[in-house]
């Protein structure tokens, strides 16, 4: 009888009749979940392997380009002039163009982001939100020919009346970093919006209740329990302007000079390997080469980047329970 009551506790075991049945509880295949997993695990491995495959290409590329006795790995980082045809490789120039063209778009683009966020978070009601949000994500959808033509036709005609037609070239950074700056304001609006509607209602609470008004609670309260996501929305954004091909190339013109006066004609980084890839150049010339160590060069600048997001991301981060 005890050794029946044993048998019959046994949690894998059932009753039938008067004999034990064991049950299995070994874990059936499902063939849904088995697609997908294996869509799941091929989908990263393909971004990996795409990843790997552009590090590749760009680092076996620019190993020939500074394998070259016409350029030093010294002379590229350090020289301030660009100038292939005469065998001056100087990467300077371009990265001084792009990093204006990034800073003017975030001076543009931090305040303005910033202040539609808070309005869509703190102020807009679900109505207001529901239709403003779409109309400023659609401003990243236009294609940025499009702010690349707006730049020239535009901004530079409305920028040689305020300045004067002597000070503003057709040509200039300024006109180019003002558009991409409005080209990356939804991304710093949406992502920033996101965050500051993650802050929990109980933080707004407590500060209205302590007596101060709804601008003093979302600048000094919301803001800054929100101000890791603003930052990563800041630096994503930053990514996007560095990243930019159609309206440098079209706006800020094909000059490769250093210069600080964003009134003139430069070159960034992307305009110089637009414009250089759709010329006729010889397969393993040296001018060839060079484009892939410029594309090197912008890649390790976005990964600097995102590594720098994710540990502010991570210093600053508030969790709330």
């Amino acid at each position: 009888m005890a050794d029946q009551i044993r048998v019959n506790s046994d949690p894998r075991a059932a009753v039938t009749g008067d004999s034990v049945k064991p049950i299995d509880l070994r874990k059936r295949p499902r063939i849904g979940e088995i697609i997908i997993q294996t869509m799941l695990y091929a989908c990263g491995f393909i971004s990996i392997f795409t990843t790997i495959g552009i590090v590749y290409v760009l680092g076996h590329e620019s190993l020939a380009f500074f394998a070259s006795d016409e350029v030093g790995l010294v002379e590229f980082f350090t020289n301030t002039v660009w100038q292939p045809q005469i065998g001056e490789f100087g990467i300077l120039p371009l990265v001084n163009s792009t990093m204006m063209v990034t800073v003017i778009a975030l001076i543009v683009a931090i305040p303005l982001g910033l202040a539609m966020a808070i309005y869509m978070a703190e102020y807009a009601s679900e109505r207001v939100r529901a239709f403003l949000k779409p109309v400023i994500e659609l401003l990243a959808g236009i294609p940025t020919v499009v702010y690349g033509f707006f730049a020239l036709t535009f901004v530079t005609p409305w920028l040689r009346e305020i300045f004067g037609r002597d000070v503003v070239q057709i040509y200039n950074v300024m006109s180019a970093g003002l558009v991409v700056g409005i080209l990356i304001t939804p991304i710093i609006a949406t992502l920033s919006e996101d965050a500051l509607s993650a802050v929990p209602s109980g933080l707004r609470q407590a500060s209205l209740g302590l007596g101060a008004t709804k601008w003093e609670t979302a600048i000094r309260v919301v803001v800054p329990a929100a101000f890791s996501g603003i930052v990563a929305a800041s630096i994503v954004a930053m990514s996007r302007a560095i990243g930019e091909t159609m309206v440098v190339a079209l706006a800020a013109g094909a000059s490769p000079q250093f210069t600080f006066n964003p009134f003139l004609p430069a070159e960034t980084m992307t305009g110089h390997i637009a414009r250089i890839s759709g010329g006729d150049l010889s397969y393993q010339s040296i001018d060839y080469n060079s484009i892939f160590a410029i594309g090197l060069v912008l890649f390790f600048m976005t990964l600097i980047l995102n590594i720098a997001s994710r540990m502010i991301v991570r210093r600053f981060r508030e969790v709330y329970e």
